[in-house]
């Protein structure tokens, strides 16, 4: 008998292929669980919130994905501004070009992601906050972030920021606006 974690693991797999083939609204947990070899009521016993919290495991997947190359960028940034501005690009760069993550934000799945990842909320939040909480740190010791800021606020900040670029892509280069109007908001003065 598989461990859980192993049995959850098939099961976000699963819901990866499944979500890819025919969309997030239109697959259900019986696609899912016959994409893993599983019965239903072992998707319900691994995942109790059923199809949404299901949605937010694969979203989680994908965010430690992009959260671990960030982190190894901004271990090599030169500066605060600079991490600011490419680390936003990248996330929306990422977000566009993996077809997982392109397949969660299609014009029919909006809904479904959007109630999933409502939910969760909380939760993506704090793994972010996590994973950039010691670059924030050392960035706020040496003074090169705003010392009046949370490490929470400017992540949830970020996020929206992150949001709005994919729902109302800019035309021109991103990195202007970015060093104009976002950077100032959270990098002290130089």
């Amino acid at each position: 008998m598989p461990q859980a974690s192993q049995v959850r693991q098939r099961i976000v797999n699963a819901a990866e292929e499944c979500f890819a083939r025919y969309g997030v609204a239109k697959t259900t947990v019986e696609d899912i669980a016959a994409s893993a070899g599983l019965s239903r009521a072992t998707v319900y016993r691994s995942f109790a919130g059923g199809r949404d919290e299901v949605i937010l495991a694969v979203v989680l997947r994908d965010l430690r994905r992009f959260l671990d190359r960030l982190s190894e960028r901004l271990r090599h940034e030169r500066s605060v501004p600079d991490a600011i501005v490419e680390g936003v690009v990248d996330a929306v760069a990422f977000i566009r070009g993996e077809p997982h993550v392109a397949a969660l934000l299609a014009p029919d799945a909006a809904g479904h992601t959007q109630a999933a990842v409502v939910g969760g909320a909380e939760r993506l939040l704090h793994l972010c906050s996590d994973y950039v909480r010691p670059h924030f740190d050392a960035a706020q010791r040496a003074g090169t972030l705003r010392a009046d800021i949370t490490v929470e606020g400017a992540v949830e900040f970020l996020f929206r920021i992150i949001s709005s670029m994919i729902v109302m892509p800019r035309e021109d280069e991103p990195r202007e606006f970015l060093r104009t109007y976002v950077v100032p908001a959270l990098a002290e003065s130089s």
